[in-house]
């Protein structure tokens, strides 16, 4: 980002939309303050809450069909019925393997009124690592649609769910109607539930605001995927917080979500707003530029969810006098450029751009609350922006152990301090939150949760996303561990060593991954492409490396360390550094030999990633 400063000016020009938001404001301070971690005000009595007001109104549009909140809290009792007649209770979990569509969010919010919390399984994920995220939960029944039983299938040898009929099957169509055949070995989850109450499920100990209510996967430095379990908490204070607060959410509003669901952006921040308003929000398998559009009129969309690469893909494409011809004035997300964020605004008529900094497992968050541009804004949690080791997630100790801030305006490690109102959930695996966690870093017995994530402030507590840190790098609104990617690689048995990492491509955002790697054997004979099926078996498609250097070696250091930072700089240009350079080019199913004049196609941009 640039450094935009901001002023007091700013915030007052402001300041009439502050003010013509202010009782939503005022009620959005109670949820986003809420302390009580044994009060009843759940994702489960948010849901049942809008039933009770809004219950005639959408609360879920998805093509033709439309699910008001009488429906889906009625829904949402009979999937808490079925699991309770299950076996299932308070403490236990599920996973949860479906394409956005009304089914996830009944799952989720059925669940949560049991007590039982739903894991969040990424659906691009196959193979070692899909096996690798359920087992981190151990869920005693995973829901799976059967737009991904043949993914399911590929490691159902690997799971051992303790329940006797763990697999639950939903038909890839609207199973309010169409209940579908279930394929052998799994349970039809749409003819059960239809058979139970619709009333609300009595519970003897009802699931409490600090109990779980989901996890979320997140890469990090360790490599594989990371499960973050998110409470009750999190919805209420995303619908305190951004719903009411920074939206101001209505019965009116139609939030148009194609962010998938498994992501805290989609789950917790849009389908959070919406609960706030006893809105409606209105879902897409995937996101596509050309419909967009085309979707935000047919569903008279007010608010829309993004990551800043879905607005460069909207930016892209060719101008039409339809640009303004739609609903839409607000927005929720994080990651819009600088280098769009006006132009974005004003070629579509966007008036609230919600930018937000968050993550799945921390205990801190930041929002754009007074729509300034060019900044994720300010936060109420306790937190400092530290100076740190480049290119690391370690911050630096001064001579007595603690740690330094860093100069107000230049770049620092982001810490939000941990307590008893700012608690860090962590991950299911101890040592992964340990790792997360700086201790006595300003004074003796203090914690603090590195976010490993580098911003700045830029006046008035505001601050400005610089970089992510540590082994992860960003692509198609992903954050891929080059740890992850490299283990993929060791198990080919085609590679003697690999080292994975993040390359700048002109006219994307985030960074392309790059291998450069030393073949098994003779390096002439090696094949690329069968390097390529077995990645795509095995990672979901933003993590396939989009470049390969296939080199006779890797320059270590003394200490026998990878130079990564030599390989990384190299890029993917053929006539620097050593070996043949590939890249995977969209439309293609293989690597392609990059030619110094390919290299100059995909500087100039010719190449659209």
């Amino acid at each position: 980002m640039s450094q935009d400063n901001v002023t007091a000016r700013d915030l007052v020009r402001h300041l009439p939309g502050v003010l013509r938001r202010l009782p939503a404001i005022a009620r959005g301070l109670y949820y986003y303050a809420i302390k009580d971690d044994g009060a009843d005000l759940t994702l489960g009595t948010l849901v049942a809450r809008n039933a009770d007001k809004h219950g005639d109104r959408p609360a879920v549009l998805f093509n033709d069909v439309v699910v008001t909140w009488a429906e889906f809290d009625a829904w949402s009792n009979r999937i808490a019925h079925y699991l309770h007649d299950q076996g299932l209770a308070r403490g236990d979990a599920i996973a949860v393997m479906l394409e956005n569509r009304p089914e996830l969010l009944a799952v989720v919010a059925g669940a949560a009124k049991l007590g039982v919390a739903c894991a969040m399984l990424n659906t691009s994920q196959k193979g070692k690592v899909l096996a690798h995220s359920i087992g981190l939960i151990e869920p005693r029944m995973i829901v799976v649609g059967e737009e991904l039983v043949d993914t399911l299938d590929g490691i159902r040898d690997q799971l051992a769910p303790d329940h006797p009929a763990p697999f639950q099957f939903l038909a890839n169509a609207n199973t309010l109607n169409v209940f579908g055949e279930a394929p052998e070995g799994y349970a039809n989850l749409a003819a059960g539930v239809s058979a139970r109450s619709s009333e609300p499920l009595v519970l003897d100990q009802p699931p409490t605001l600090g109990d779980t209510a989901v996890y979320l996967y997140t890469s990090g430095t360790t490599g594989l995927p990371k499960a973050a379990p998110g409470s009750h908490k999190k919805f209420v204070r995303a619908y305190g917080g951004f719903g009411l607060m920074s939206l101001a959410m209505t019965p009116e509003d139609v939030l148009y979500c194609t962010l998938p669901l498994y992501h805290g952006t989609a789950l917790l921040v849009c389908w959070g707003s919406v609960l706030a308003g006893g809105s409606a929000i209105a879902l897409r398998r995937r996101f596509s530029a050309s419909a967009f559009w085309q979707d935000v009129r047919h569903y008279r969309a007010t608010t829309f969810g993004y990551v800043g690469e879905l607005c460069r893909y909207l930016m892209n494409q060719p101008p039409s006098p339809d640009d303004r011809n739609h609903t839409l004035t607000k927005m929720i997300g994080n990651g819009l450029r600088p280098s769009i964020w006006t132009p974005f605004k004003e070629r579509f008529g966007i008036e609230t751009v919600a930018e937000l900094y968050a993550s799945s497992e921390g205990n801190i968050g930041f929002s754009n609350f007074f729509n300034v541009d060019n900044t994720v804004g300010f936060s109420t949690a306790p937190y400092r922006l530290v100076k740190f080791h480049e290119g690391t997630r370690d911050p630096i100790r001064d001579a007595r152990g603690r740690l330094e801030e860093a100069a107000k305006g230049e770049p620092g490690l982001l810490i939000g301090e941990i307590n008893k109102k700012w608690a860090f959930e962590g991950y299911t695996q101890k040592d992964a939150t340990e790792k997360s966690i700086l201790r006595d870093a300003f004074k003796q017995g203090d914690a603090w949760f590195n976010t490993g994530d580098v911003l700045r402030e830029i006046g008035w507590r505001h601050l400005q996303f610089v970089d992510r840190m540590g082994d992860t790098f960003r692509w198609k609104g992903e954050n891929v561990s080059t740890t992850e990617v490299e283990n993929i690689i060791d198990g080919s048995g085609l590679v003697a060593e690999a080292i994975v990492y993040g390359v700048e491509i002109p006219g994307t955002n985030g960074k392309a991954g790059m291998a450069t790697l030393v073949p098994q054997g003779d390096a002439e004979a090696f094949d690329p492409d069968r390097l390529f099926r077995y990645l795509a078996d095995n990672l979901p498609p933003y993590a396939v490396p989009v470049f390969l250097r296939v080199a006779r070696e890797i320059e270590k250091t003394g200490t026998f360390k990878y130079r990564k930072v030599d390989v990384q700089k190299a890029g993917y240009a053929p006539d620097q550094g050593q070996g043949t350079v590939y890249a995977w080019l969209p439309g293609t199913e293989g690597y392609t030999p990059v030619t110094p004049a390919l290299a100059r196609d995909i500087d100039a941009g010719a190449v659209r990633f």
